[in-house]
């Protein structure tokens, strides 16, 4: 956090320097005389992180509460749409929902849930395939309830395979042991978040990487390229009760990624990353944005998008990033605008490819209606507006630790967020500002 803390803190002062100064962010709210009911209808959808923002561990932050006084009517009905987009994958999205309700005290549905793993619902082709699962909590039911039939866990290759399991000496076999039973061949891997003992997680996936699947045949390091890997939650640090931030699963993703590159000299190559700052993530919380306002019967579009975060290599870099696709969605077709969205992600994805996850994310969500999605950073996790600045500000960019994932490349605007509030209860005061928009 050295090099980060002091950079933060200069987008800190330029955040207050742009409040005393900014107009509003974003189109206003239109009221409209609707079928039933005189009550405003927003134009705009507020996008929650949990971990930071709302609560550290599991203690709720004092501002949520108050927060989402305001969100919710005399009736328990929000009264702006809202998603809570969360880069932790270790449960299903109702036992997240269920948690939320009893920390906030307002009545909340798992269609208004993201887990880092939620957009794995639209990748159909895997669904029938063997793929290995990584993480922790119930990682087999979480895989089933996402669509895929045929899945087997860590744990299952360990007891299927106990030779394979040798860093910790009190957990070898005592006795020499040959496979037990018959496991079809994994035909892809998805991580869904740091697992509990890194060791054993590690190995296992490497081992199936480097013999395509069958665990029963030596490395092949030649067999190139590997089996499709998809990893959710690419968070290197999050902020729990501790005083600083803890390793996250994008610690673990940097250790399995060395670890390949050291055996093999190859790059380790991700089939698909989500959660934030993913694109795919935005574009599913969008969606679901979308389907509130259709069920509440507002008809008045959603345009504008809020995303309220702590983490600014995750939460504001998302976001900024997707307001970015937004702006440059109609020009998409121009392989100029394509270029600047893959330099933005680092990514080395080809045009054609491209245009499929254009056609996988439009075949299942469809074309979103939002045209901006602002970032606003809050102060009570990960981001700390406390470090010293040094007085050579461009000489701070320069030295800032680049915290996001390997793949996403560091863009200082893409972690500049659009506002900088103390707590979530002062961000939702100030979009309803920005938005005029006044719940009856």
């Amino acid at each position: 956090m050295r090099g980060l803390l002091p950079f933060c803190r200069g987008l800190y002062r330029l955040g207050d320097r742009r409040s005393r100064t900014a107009t509003a962010v974003g189109p206003r709210v239109e009221f409209c005389g609707a079928q039933s009911s005189s009550k405003p209808q927003p134009r705009f959808g507020l996008l929650f992180d949990i971990d930071g923002v709302l609560v550290r561990g599991r203690l709720p932050i004092p501002a949520a509460r108050k927060a989402f006084e305001k969100l919710v009517d005399s009736q328990g009905q929000f009264v702006v749409p809202v998603v809570f987009v969360t880069n932790a994958g270790n449960c299903l999205r109702q036992t997240k929902a269920d948690q939320l309700s009893h920390i906030l005290g307002v009545p909340i549905t798992q269609d208004q849930v993201i887990m880092s793993h939620s957009p794995l619902r639209m990748f159909k082709r895997l669904h029938d395939k063997c793929v290995l699962v990584s993480g922790q909590g119930p990682v087999l039911e979480i895989a089933k309830n996402l669509g895929f039939n045929n899945v087997v866990s860590i744990d299952i290759l360990r007891e299927s395979f106990p030779l394979l399991d040798m860093v910790d000496h009190n957990r070898r076999p005592k006795l020499p042991s040959n496979p037990v039973g018959k496991l079809p061949n994994v035909e892809a891997v998805i991580l869904f978040g740091e697992p509990v003992r890194w060791e054993t997680n590690l190995q296992l996936i490497i081992d199936i990487l480097l013999t395509n699947g069958n665990l029963g045949s030596a490395y092949n390091p030649q067999n190139m390229p590997h089996l499709p890997l998809l990893a959710c939650n690419m968070d290197l640090m999050w902020m729990a009760e501790a005083q600083s931030p803890r390793f996250g699963h994008g610690t673990f993703l940097v250790c399995l990624e060395n670890i390949y590159k050291k055996i093999t000299g190859e790059e380790l190559k991700y089939e698909a990353l989500m959660g934030k700052p993913s694109e795919l993530t935005y574009h599913f919380a969008e969606y679901l944005i979308r389907t509130q306002a259709v069920q509440r019967q507002w008809k008045i579009p959603i345009t504008s998008l809020y995303a309220i975060g702590d983490n600014l290599m995750t939460d504001i870099y998302g976001a900024n990033l997707y307001n970015r696709y937004l702006e440059d969605r109609i020009s998409r077709k121009n392989p100029k605008a394509i270029a600047t969205m893959l330099a933005a992600t680092g990514s080395t994805t080809s045009l054609s490819q491209e245009e499929e996850i254009d056609i996988l994310v439009e075949s299942e969500l469809a074309l979103p209606s939002a045209t901006s999605c602002k970032s606003v950073l809050v102060c009570t996790g990960v981001y700390s507006p406390d470090a010293e600045v040094p007085p050579d500000a461009s000489q701070c960019i320069k030295e800032t630790v680049f915290h996001g994932h390997r793949d996403f490349r560091f863009d200082p605007g893409l972690v500049e967020p659009n506002h900088i509030v103390q707590n979530v209860d002062e961000a939702v005061d100030l979009i309803f500002e920005w938005e005029k928009f006044v719940p009856q």
